[in-house]
């Protein structure tokens, strides 16, 4: 037994040096990178355009592989079970890693923190709170909302993306730090509800700045306030959520990871480019043009903490209001 072990210990110690030389020589190959969204939105373009830095520096490629569906969640189990080795990485989501996992009735196929190696935030989307000018006229401040919506508890319709989306999610959070209850009326996804809110069928709801700033600008909806946890450099005199109501933030993220058990040295090495990425000048000149927010928690050791803050979150949210998505 004794001859067995030290021959073991022998042929690890041998194995050691090529592990790590591999490691080194890391890619050796073309890297899959996994984009859990469909070609075209903003999710895609940063994952595009991180995987092109990633190609120029490391001089091998990147090849973009988009696997949307289920809301995101096809994508991301194709990250969760790609081999741990360095031949796989790809972007989650607040979708697919804090939301679905805090709402769905039935098991996802993978697990939403365990099964990856966190990299880095990439991007944040934060929403901003928008009224019918002619359904609330007076309605021109989180106060006067408020107010209203606690005067007449349920009288006011507030539309979502969906059951269980992030922008119902949000809307829910706020109404339970503000202590007030709304009629939710949910649609199938953000374009039908911004219609909805622009036509009067709904009086309030959460949407992302890139697709309203127009519609703020002429007027046609009011914006109150941002789910970002600070002011946005976009909208420095609208107030955030936040200020009145802490802990009443709600910004989508997307971020980059790879399968859990992928060997420390190369995450370390994504990790800093990631973050040469994210201080280059053309990215924060694309982010301005995308309606995007630079993201915090860009360690590796920040975003798996922040990404199971968010799942608590949700989860905690979801018992509390009873959201279930079947």
């Amino acid at each position: 037994m004794r001859r067995r072990q030290l021959a073991a210990l022998g042929l690890a110690a041998l194995a050691a040096p090529r592990l790590a030389q591999a490691q080194a020589a890391w890619p050796s190959r073309p890297v899959r990178f996994i984009i859990p969204f469909p070609p075209g939105g903003a999710a895609d373009l940063v994952g595009r355009m991180l995987a092109a830095h990633f190609q120029q520096a490391f001089g091998q490629g990147f090849v973009v592989e988009n696997r949307g569906g289920a809301g995101s969640a096809i994508g991301v189990d194709a990250l969760a079970k790609a081999p741990a080795d360095g031949t796989a990485v790809g972007m989650i989501n607040i979708a697919a890693n804090a939301i679905l996992p805090a709402v769905r009735k039935a098991p996802l196929p993978y697990r939403p923190i365990e099964d990856f190696s966190a990299i880095s935030n990439l991007a944040v989307t934060p929403a901003l709170l928008l009224v019918n000018p002619r359904k609330l006229p007076d309605v021109k401040t989180v106060a006067d909302l408020v107010a209203t919506a606690k005067a007449r508890p349920e009288a006011i319709n507030f539309g979502s993306s969906g059951v269980g989306s992030s922008l119902h999610l949000g809307m829910e959070l706020f109404m339970a730090k503000a202590g007030i209850r709304m009629t939710h009326v949910p649609f199938a996804g953000g374009g039908p509800l911004l219609q909805a809110l622009l036509a009067g069928t709904i009086d309030v709801s959460l949407d992302v700045a890139a697709t309203t700033t127009q519609l703020i600008r002429d007027g046609q909806i009011r914006a109150l306030a941002t789910t970002a946890p600070a002011r946005m450099p976009a909208y420095p005199d609208l107030p955030a959520l936040n200020e009145t109501y802490p802990g009443a933030e709600l910004a989508s993220w997307h971020g980059l990871a790879a399968p859990a058990g992928t060997p420390a040295p190369i995450l370390a090495r994504l990790s800093a480019e990631t973050q040469a990425f994210l201080r280059n000048p053309e990215t924060v000149q694309r982010y301005t043009q995308l309606s995007l927010e630079m993201p915090q928690h860009t360690t590796p050791a920040d975003f798996s903490a922040f990404m199971a803050r968010e799942l608590a979150t949700f989860r905690d949210l979801a018992r509390a209001q009873n959201i279930v998505v079947e």
